[in-house]
């Protein structure tokens, strides 16, 4: 019995030596969730294999890293991150930039922002950062002014001019390109656009420029920041060939960081 006994330690100590190191990142589907499935192959070459796993909010991500359940996630930019640890109490952190989304706004009742009907329908994110950068993008298409002090958690109580009178409403993000249909402007996230079958660079009315700040993040627990496997991950998402692969399939409607 001792030797049989024994005999199964050897063979579980080789097996786990054998096995890959396995990795969890949580991500929404376009791009985030295609860019990990594009590294997949290089980390598995590595004795990596990542497990992706597609989300369609923005919170449950943050959650789950930061009690563990998940690794990593990727789907967020660093105001966005920010916020979230400040307002949940939460230590994450960036490990890598990997792109950039400009975020633009839509519609499917008017072909220019300067046919905007008084009165008009628009909705934004409902989360800090995101509807605070829709109507900086609205600022600066004209359409509205915000207090001076305004930045990126910016509300509707900062708008201070609203020639047109228009009516803003915040709902969760991902909700936004279903209800494009039934709004006159609706302001949505590059990654949400993409998915719902928009081309960002064609059918944005006003998008912003390549010069946008909110870089798009991998995130971890920061004790596990210098994780091996991890940092594997990171620098693959920062490659050369992820950075052909963003440009040949998204054509400018994301755009790499690095």
């Amino acid at each position: 019995m001792k030797k049989l006994l024994a005999s199964f330690a050897v063979l579980a100590a080789f097996t786990g030596a054998a096995q890959a190191e396995s990795i969890s990142v949580a991500a929404t589907a376009v791009p985030h969730a295609e860019i990990l499935e594009f590294v997949k192959p290089a980390l598995a070459k590595q004795g990596v294999e990542l497990k992706i796993k597609v989300f369609t909010d923005y919170v449950q991500p943050n959650v789950q890293v930061a009690e563990g359940r998940l690794d990593a996630n990727f789907f967020q930019h660093q105001p966005y991150l920010n916020e979230f640890n400040s307002s949940r109490g939460t230590d994450l952190v960036s490990i890598a930039g990997v792109h950039v989304e400009p975020f633009g706004a839509y519609s499917s009742k008017i072909k220019s922002l300067a046919d905007l009907p008084q009165g008009a329908n628009v909705v934004i994110p409902n989360d800090a950062t995101n509807g605070g950068r829709a109507l900086l993008l609205l600022q600066k298409a004209g359409v509205i002014t915000l207090k001076d002090d305004a930045g990126i958690t910016a509300t509707v109580k900062d708008i201070v001019n609203n020639p047109k009178a228009i009516k803003v409403r915040e709902l969760e993000a991902a909700t936004l390109p279903r209800v494009l249909a039934q709004v006159d402007l609706a302001l949505i996230n590059t990654n949400y656009a993409l998915e719902a079958g928009l081309n960002p660079s064609k059918d944005a009315l006003v998008i912003e420029g390549s010069d946008s700040p909110y870089v798009n993040i991998l995130v971890v627990d920061s004790k596990n920041k210098d994780a091996a496997d991890l940092q594997k991950l990171a620098k693959a998402l920062n490659s050369a060939e992820v950075k052909a692969f963003i440009n040949d399939k998204y054509k400018g409607a994301v755009v790499p960081a690095f």
